[in-house]
């Protein structure tokens, strides 16, 4: 089965064998446009010829043919804006971002209007730059023609998964999953559609929309001319990135919980096929949906900035050359010693939810130094996870005993037990920790029969590592107490600038 992981910064091509093994892989980074503070742009073009590229490295490291390919299935960033033109398949303009903040002002007056509880109801989220549905709206308004073309269906709008889609299948499937839908705030959790109220209220022609459908069915087979001498292979698996590695993590029941960290970090609790909603400022959001069973919901808190922060230190500030060096430099100190980072570089995600945060770096001293910086920088994402665990259980009454974690960072011993610490609960690795991927892989490969059931899937589940909490309680709650009060100090800041 070969996964696509379009990603925030990259994309990795991986293949994996019937027993959830990595074959091969491939990955390679695309261009980051900010062409004002607080924008963050793609080049839809660019990410389709990386996929392509990183697929026929994967296929070529590991000796695999086309032919051999049982089925692919694709994961993404999510919430990140296309718009395209159907007859061409051309981009209409560069992706807006999911870090994005240039609604935030938009926001605030939906906001004021007493619209969010509204929304929250509808669509399980929050009202926040992140989400697609402003962004949409934000670009529908630059440009009155657009608005027309979208009502006539000669354009199209989709998140990465469906823009991957469409053009792998050679223009012909414009699709998305419950997953994906679920993430623009224009998708009804309860009664699985495009919410037409939603759509009046940002005016956005439903001509414009993708089909929604389950994560795991075959949408499509490849266009021949992408992989000359094969038979059409079936595009058979879509998920967002977080649920896929919910999925991957073979966290099929209610109440398991996993955070993978990437550019951003994200908490995710299986919550059964009801959709829970939150007084904890978290999100709800449809986990999945296999084939023709009942769609099953997740609670998410979105962490926006923890391994960008890392990205921010090696490219912002030249501090380190490569992101490995932070575990060296975090261990050559004992603690943190008193240094924090809030890494709130595109504002504050959940459970704060505050646009306007801007990221903090406090407790300096003529003693601090690269070490004290690395180590607040690690720290400061362990500290966002818990912020979201303590939410989530004051919504589902429910202690965690055990939290599941993968993605690059997971790899990381010593953010690992720090994680471990202060959280005061067992934290678990996979032996894969690309289980975004492999998410997408078992989502396609259900529907293909390549794999039978969660049940298979589950037993392919290995551990790593496992890391127990060892930090005295007056300690794990000082350093804790802390953070939260530096959280307060970032909180608001740019606002001004927002207002002006």
């Amino acid at each position: 089965m070969l996964a696509i992981d379009a990603g925030t910064t990259g994309v990795t091509a991986i293949v994996f064998d019937h027993r959830g093994r990595v074959c091969s892989r491939a990955y390679a980074e695309f261009t980051q446009h900010y062409p004002r503070a607080g924008w963050v742009e793609h080049d839809a073009e660019e990410i389709l010829m990386v996929t392509l590229r990183v697929i026929g490295e994967a296929l070529r490291d590991g000796r695999i043919r086309s032919d051999d390919l049982q089925g692919i299935g694709i994961t993404n960033q999510r919430e990140t804006v296309v718009l395209w033109d159907r007859a061409s398949g051309q981009p209409l303009g560069r992706a807006i971002v999911w870090q994005d903040r240039r609604t935030a002002k938009f926001c605030d007056a939906l906001r004021d209007r007493g619209l969010e509880a509204w929304l929250q109801e509808r669509t399980g989220l929050l009202i926040d730059p992140y989400f697609s549905a402003t962004k949409l709206h934000w670009l529908l308004e630059q440009d009155p023609d657009l608005r027309e073309r979208a009502r006539s269906g000669t354009i199209a709008f989709g998140t990465i998964d469906s823009w991957l889609v469409f053009r792998l299948s050679g223009l012909r499937a414009h699709v998305t999953d419950y997953s994906n839908a679920s993430r623009t705030q224009l998708y009804n959790l309860h009664e699985l559609r495009w919410d037409p109220d939603i759509l009046d209220l940002l005016d956005i022609p439903a001509a414009l929309l993708p089909e929604v459908m389950p994560s795991s069915w075959i949408y499509a087979h490849t266009d021949p001319e992408l992989f000359p001498g094969s038979r059409p292979i079936p595009i058979a698996g879509i998920a967002g990135d977080q649920q896929a590695a919910l999925f991957g993590q073979a966290c099929h029941e209610p109440g398991m919980a996993k955070n993978t960290y990437g550019t951003g970090s994200f908490v995710l609790q299986h919550t059964g096929t009801t959709a829970v909603p939150s007084r904890q400022r978290l999100l709800t959001t449809i986990a999945w949906g296999i084939g023709d069973e009942p769609v099953e919901y997740a609670q998410e808190g979105a962490i926006f900035v923890t391994g960008a922060a890392v990205q921010w230190l090696r490219d912002g500030l030249g501090m380190i050359a490569s992101a490995t060096e932070t575990e060296a430099l975090a261990r050559s100190v004992a603690d943190n010693e008193g240094v924090y980072f809030v890494p709130a570089l595109t504002g504050l995600g959940a459970p704060h939810w505050d646009p306007h945060a801007r990221g903090l770096l406090i407790g300096l001293t003529r003693g601090t130094g690269k070490a004290q910086v690395a180590r607040a920088v690690l720290e400061s994402i362990a500290y966002q996870t818990r912020d979201v665990l303590e939410a989530m259980q004051r919504d589902s009454g429910i202690r965690l005993s055990e939290l599941r974690c993968d993605g690059g960072a997971a790899l990381n011993p010593v953010l690992m037990q720090f994680q471990a610490d202060i959280l005061d609960s067992s934290v678990v690795v996979p032996e894969t920790v690309e289980t975004t991927a492999l998410g997408a892989a078992y989502l396609a490969g259900l529907a293909t029969g390549f794999w039978g059931d969660r049940t298979e899937l589950a037993r392919h589940w290995r551990v790593r590592n496992r890391y127990t909490p060892g930090l005295p309680e007056p300690e794990r709650e000082r350093l804790y107490r802390r953070w939260l009060r530096a959280v307060d100090l970032s909180r608001g800041w740019a606002r001004e600038d927002t207002d002006s």
